[in-house]
């Protein structure tokens, strides 16, 4: 099943772009901030949400985990 017809898996790809966006911003800021338009523009406002939102990302991550776990 694809993730886009599954709404957990969704959620699941959507919490890993914006973390993985966010990781990748404070290793190396100057490659998404040349790209704040366009297609890669999506990875920089991903950066901005889990920067900005971080305590709400974070919980979101582990209440996913904990339903993984138990099996939903």
């Amino acid at each position: 099943m694809s993730a886009l017809f599954n709404f957990q898996s969704l959620l699941l790809v959507i919490l890993l772009l914006i973390c993985t966006s966010t990781h990748v911003h404070q290793l190396f800021p100057a490659i998404l901030d040349k790209n704040k338009d366009g297609l890669l523009g999506i990875f920089w406002k991903c950066a901005r949400i889990g920067e900005r939102l971080s305590p709400y990302i974070s919980l979101c991550c582990v209440a996913m985990a904990v339903s993984i776990f138990f099996g939903n």
